[in-house]
């Protein structure tokens, strides 16, 4: 057998294994009518913001109620509560309801934030499937404002995710348009924020994919990817940031499964917790795909110790050092362009 077929077959083999373990979330709905998202002019404040696209929510659940989709109706009115704690229903810099959809939440405070953690999602998020990506921003800001009240999570469902069994999730497609709009995004929120606010870019599974090719301005200080599939990119050097790149992944994510090669634009290459990438470490305990964010993890306290900045203090970065999954050495290593 030649080596490019040893490959194929084990690209193929990936694909037809996820398709068998990973269970497939809701299925999107293209053809809910929805209105046309709000229009803003550059000048727009975030509360401007948050209160028109509340109104185009409200409008899109009615919309999809009388369309007999009840379903995503119920999604859109949840989505629009406030979270606990927080008045005026929710903040969404961003919605679109039709197709798949996108949103862009806003957990906290931007004008008083000098902390802030935007997450990029990975497979299977839509709008009907978002309750779970909030969950997880919910539970991040939560333990960001126990050690660090001036603090904001910004849930970024900026694009048209893949499908996780599909063709498009073997590939940087979606992942090349989704960063030429991450990208100036980071860029805006940098302009609603205060000068002294540090941005971190939390990249969970394909988000990884999309995260390693969006340009970051100085703002942003960190990027982390987490239960990263690969990247397509060959070394953490050759991201378009400046900031820290950090990897890590849990000793039960099945992805740590996934081939970690390339052939003819299918598949991403080398595993970002391999020491050959280059990125720092963190631990991520026993965390499986879909528990990074969850309370109580030691995935979660390394990521909210990345965001706050206490990485850089006395205890250091070897306490964030640990295993990555069972198909990884456990080995401590830093980027030299941090």
């Amino acid at each position: 057998m030649t080596m490019g077929s040893r490959i194929r077959r084990t690209l193929l083999a990936g694909l037809v294994a996820t398709a068998v373990v990973v269970p497939v979330s809701a299925a999107a709905s293209p053809n809910v009518p929805a209105p046309a998202p709000a229009a803003f002019a550059p000048s727009a404040t975030a509360q401007s913001r948050y209160a028109a696209n509340l109104a185009v929510m409200g409008e899109a659940s009615r919309m999809a109620r009388d369309a007999g989709r009840t379903g995503r109706a119920e999604k859109l009115r949840t989505m629009a509560a406030a979270a606990p704690g927080q008045e005026g229903g929710a903040q969404f810099l961003t919605f679109d309801g039709r197709g798949k959809g996108r949103a862009i939440e806003v957990l906290g405070d931007l004008g008083t934030a000098d902390r802030i953690a935007v997450l990029v999602p990975g497979s299977d998020t839509t709008l009907d499937t978002y309750q779970r990506f909030r969950d997880g921003a919910r539970s991040l800001q939560q333990r960001l404002q126990r050690e660090h009240p001036r603090s904001a999570v910004v849930a970024w469902l900026g694009y048209d995710t893949p499908g996780t069994v599909s063709t498009t999730v073997l590939t940087a497609a979606r992942a090349e348009g989704a960063a030429a709009e991450l990208g100036p995004f980071l860029d805006r929120l940098g302009e609603m924020t205060g000068a002294d606010a540090r941005i971190s870019l939390l990249c969970h599974s394909y988000g990884s994919v999309v995260c390693a090719r969006t340009p970051t301005g100085p703002r942003v200080s960190d990027v982390v990817l987490y239960g990263s599939p690969g990247t397509g990119i060959p070394s953490a050097d050759r991201m378009p940031t400046g900031a820290r790149v950090w990897a890590g992944r849990g000793s039960e994510d099945w992805i740590s499964g996934v081939p970690h090669v390339r052939f003819v634009g299918l598949g991403f290459g080398t595993d970002p917790v391999d020491p050959a990438f280059g990125a720092r470490r963190f631990a991520a305990g026993t965390a499986g795909h879909s528990d990074y964010l969850r309370p109580g993890t030691e995935s979660l306290e390394s990521l909210a110790r990345i965001v706050i900045g206490a990485t850089g203090t006395g205890t250091g970065t070897d306490d964030l050092a640990g295993p990555a999954g069972p198909s990884v050495p456990s080995v401590r290593r830093e980027a030299s362009h941090a």
